[in-house]
């Protein structure tokens, strides 16, 4: 399904100025964007994808990854294809650079009230917008948010929060949560390994923030690349001048894509890297991609009691009263 997009300029001989995302994109006419799902037809910007699912999935939330939404709930997950960055290191590169490799647009139409009453119905708290880039499908994002919170269900982006303001503006007053991959502090990573720029990314943080929407932090670990003490300790010091509370996941590499030939992240560079941002002062540090590492457990930043045991994306142990420490009965940070 098509349908005209939102948040864009007309400018002169038909051509238009995309201000989705942070590359603003100036699409002469029967070209798209870099997204690749984004087309001037005559003068007129169209998504391409508009409720045209690629992937529809029910996930526990902690797959997201989110450690302080609904614990032990599940979120009805869904994406198109389509991606503004370019990344290297994609996981789910089959689909989010389908557009750009293949200039192919598939998946299974499916209206926004449609996609709420099947997550309805299979029990979800949540409608998490993932596994590409949400951005991209703000349209189908928008509508099927909007529906969600009239019928009881919150909604949650999992992003690379190169968006614009305009586009946070438009989505923020239907998210109860966002989890951003800042997945380095230095923008030569972003301009090589990405195809995108560090500050958008760091803007886009704060006004999240700003808007009240509950924000969790991905940083995915690549052994060479943005490893080092230095940037490390950069990354940490931003997310405390966010607030402290602010959980960062930092999560192991594993070769795939274009970095097969890269090795997987040492678990002990996983383990250092949760010391300095716990050293810097956050509260909330975890380890990602290693099942039974301790680093997944959510304790109390008060007393330090153990509140959730995780293994993997499952929850062993969920020892809160409510959503507050049994122990200190401080509060647990986060959408309960």
């Amino acid at each position: 399904m098509i349908r005209e997009a939102l948040l864009y300029d007309k400018l002169d001989d038909d051509r238009v100025q995309c201000a989705l995302c942070a590359h603003r994109c100036k699409i002469n006419p029967g070209r798209r964007g870099l997204c690749g799902v984004r087309e001037n037809k005559n003068g007129v910007l169209y998504s391409l994808v508009f409720g045209t699912l690629i992937a529809e999935h029910v996930d526990p939330i902690e797959k997201k990854p989110f450690f302080h939404v609904h614990p032990a709930t599940r979120s009805y997950s869904i994406a198109t294809v389509g991606c503004n960055f370019s990344c290297e290191f994609c996981q789910n590169h089959e689909i989010s650079q389908m557009p750009r490799s293949t200039l192919m647009i598939t998946g299974e139409d499916t209206a926004p009230a449609v996609i709420v009453e099947r997550a309805k119905n299979s029990a979800c708290k949540t409608i998490a917008y993932t596994y590409t880039e949400p951005t991209v499908y703000l349209e189908t994002a928008l509508e099927t948010a909007r529906i969600a919170c009239l019928e009881g269900l919150q909604n949650v982006f999992v992003t690379n929060g190169f968006m614009t303001p305009e586009a946070i503006d438009i989505i923020s007053p239907y998210l109860a949560a966002a989890n951003v991959d800042l997945k380095s502090f230095r923008d030569e990573f972003y301009k090589k390994q990405c195809g995108a720029k560090l500050n958008p990314v760091l803007d886009t943080l704060k006004k999240i923030k700003e808007r009240g929407i509950w924000l969790e932090i991905t940083t995915l670990l690549i052994p060479g690349l943005n490893d080092s003490l230095e940037e490390l300790r950069d990354i940490a010091a931003f997310i405390c001048s966010l607030g402290s509370e602010t959980p960062w996941h930092i999560s192991r590499f594993h070769p795939q894509f274009k970095m097969v030939r890269t090795p997987p992240t040492p678990i002990s560079s996983l383990h250092r890297a949760c010391h300095i941002g716990k050293e810097a002062g956050l509260m909330y540090v975890y380890s990602g991609n290693v099942p039974g590492d301790e680093g997944e457990n959510t304790y109390c930043s008060n007393c330090s009691n153990l509140l959730i045991n995780r293994y993997g994306y499952r929850i062993v142990a969920n020892y809160l009263s409510g959503n507050s420490c049994p122990k200190c009965g401080k509060k647990l940070e986060g959408v309960f």
